[in-house]
């Protein structure tokens, strides 16, 4: 399995477990429209930052094949 994978998969069980933790419906003064925004912010950044990660390693290697030539 490649760091990326790992490293997305890890990401998002901690956002999992984050958001169980952080359930609105616990309380009576609960938001749900803020709680379920910030979750989607998460995501939106978690899987930003795979996208800028893939694209980086592929820069890396396309780099790697130019010196060689």
């Amino acid at each position: 399995m490649k760091k990326i994978n790992i490293l997305t998969i890890s990401l998002l069980g901690y956002l999992c477990i984050m958001s169980y933790i952080g359930w609105p419906g616990r309380n009576n003064n609960s938001n749900y429209a803020e709680y379920f925004a910030v979750l989607g912010v998460s995501a939106g950044v978690i899987f930003l930052l795979r996208y800028l990660r893939i694209r980086l390693l592929k820069m890396k290697e396309k780099q790697k094949g130019d010196k060689r030539e």
